[in-house]
Formats: C-alpha cells, structure tokens, sequence
C-alpha cells in the first residue's frame, strides 16, 4: 500500500484516465481575482492544453494567482472556436485534458465554449464544470428582486427598432429578467425600456460587480432611468428587471390584435382623426404589437382595410 506522502504527489483522477481525457469548462473571476477557485488554480497547473478566450489575459490571471501554466496554451475564441474544437476534441480522445476558459466568469455563457461542448457530447467525450464567478447570478442576488424563476437574455440588442421589438415581446415575461449591456449604449437601451415598460417596474442596475467601485442601483424604470441621466454609469453592466404582474401579463396576452381587428380600428381612427388611412394604420401597428413582440405587416391590414370596404 502506498503512503500517503506518494498518494498527495499523483494528478487528480480527471486529468488522465489512461484512454481518453476530458474537456473542462471553468470560470475565471469577473472582477475580484481573489475568487478564482482552487480548482481552476490546479487546472491551470495541470491541464495538457488551456484554451483561452485571450491568452494574454489568462497569463495575467495566472500570474496574479501565482500559478504556472503547464500546459499548451492556444487562442480560443469566437472568430476560430468552430475550427478549433475538432482538433482540440482529438487531443481529448487521445488522453488530453483541455481546460476552456473565457475572459470572465463561465465559457458558454456569451462566451466561447458552445461548439467544444456540443462537439463532445457528440463524441461521446467526458465534459465537466469547474464552476465559480457568474455576473449573471452575482446581479440577481443582489438585485432584491425574486429568485425563484429568472431568464437571462444576453446583451440587448444593438439597433433601436431590434431592440423595441425585443422589449415587447418581454413584456408579458413573469420571471425575473437579466440582461447585459454596455455604458456606451446603456442611455438608449434605459430610454427603450422606460418606453415599453412603462415607468414603475421594479429594477436593478449592477455595474462592475465584484470589483473596487461595485455599485447596485435600486429602484423603478424611471428612477434608473433618471440616475442613467445624471451620473452615466461606467464598466461592466447587468440589469435586473422585475417579471409582469398577473395583471400586466394578462393585459398583453389580450392586446394582440387580428389583422383584422387592427383594420376596423384603422378605419375608426382615420374617421375620428381625420387621417389618411395608411397613417392611422401606422399608428394602430405601432400601438398593438404582436404576441412575438413583432410588427404586424402594414401592407397586409391595408389589405383587410379594402377587402372591407368592398
């Protein structure tokens, strides 16, 4: 039987199983280096192959930690992930273990990692979780806000009327809802969502979590709005958005209105308004968006506006 001094000096287990390897995902710290794990600090010591988002970056994290990197280290990101996963998946099948990390918090989640993942599954090669740091979950808790049933929704959309549509079709969303966004679109997107979610909907703004100047903004669509407006904020930014009530809910399930519904409501509103009726049809499509959050086609309730007429 061997000692327990020889025991202490062996790999861990998942690192080698004598026929194939593993790939393992781990999260890197989003701000505080001091929450990296120890287990990504022995991953990093030991993997056969790193595959960072940037490796510039992940040498600097393994210098802050004081660890070495042991391993190959290659460039793992969105331009080159669906090339690189084959090969690295190859490595796998023959022993390797490859570690997959992002800039921060967990590969997958709006970072590299998906096709390695998928590419595994598909082989039949062990994949596993080094979990840790999550932006998402760090802004949800401390949001205030329940818990219980939450979505995440990545970063808004980039584009105005992208992201109007987007907005409505969550607004009937119960769960809690998480976003991502940058200081330098945070202005229109807080704009946007002050339009289709009206001005009392409980929020969080959470902005460079973890780090020295973390920050939690507290408060309804307006009042962040309004501190949006007055002290832009800076760094990494989370938003927290309370789910719809059950009357909220209710009351979008039953504004979507039929194609034909939206050309009776045309007709009357250019007989009331004294409007052309392709402007009161502009109007009526603007107002009652679809269940999708979309747009119903202008040219198609023009249509029923005819077949009606006849």
């Amino acid at each position: 039987m061997e000692s327990s001094e020889s025991q202490s000096t062996q790999e861990p287990a998942e690192y080698h199983d004598g026929t194939q390897g593993s790939v393992v995902l781990a999260a890197t710290p989003i701000g505080n280096v001091a929450d990296a794990s120890a287990r990504l600090i022995d991953l990093l010591g030991h993997a056969d192959i790193v595959a960072a988002e940037d490796t510039r970056r992940l040498y600097d994290l393994a210098n802050r930690l004081g660890v070495h990197v042991g391993g190959r280290v290659i460039a793992y990101h969105d331009h080159n992930e669906h090339d690189k996963a084959g090969g690295l998946l190859d490595e796998v099948r023959r022993g390797a273990t490859v570690l997959v990390v992002s800039d921060a918090g967990m590969p997958t989640i709006n970072d590299p990692g998906m096709a390695i993942v998928r590419g595994a599954i598909e082989r039949g090669l062990a994949v596993t979780c080094a979990p840790g740091p999550s932006a998402v979950l760090d802004a949800l808790a401390l949001s205030g806000l329940p818990t219980d049933r939450f979505c995440y929704e990545g970063f808004m959309p980039r584009r105005h009327s992208e992201r109007i549509a987007h907005l409505r079709m969550m607004l009937g969303e119960q769960r809690t809802i998480v976003w991502y966004e940058t200081p330098h679109r945070i202005a229109e997107t807080m704009a946007d969502l002050l339009s289709v979610f009206g001005s009392s909907r409980p929020m969080a703004l959470c902005r460079e979590l973890t780090k020295d100047y973390e920050q939690i903004r507290r408060g309804s669509v307006a009042e962040i709005n309004e501190s949006v407006s007055g002290d832009p904020p800076r760094g990494e930014i989370v938003l927290v958005v309370a789910g719809a009530s059950d009357e909220e809910a209710e009351a979008v399930s039953s504004s979507s209105l039929s194609t034909e519904d939206m050309a009776v409501l045309s007709m009357d509103r250019a007989l009331e308004d004294g409007l052309r009726i392709k402007d009161a049809i502009a109007e009526v499509v603007q107002e009652h968006p679809l269940a999708n959050g979309s747009l119903a086609n202008r040219k198609q309730v023009y249509a029923a506006v005819l077949d009606m007429k006849k």
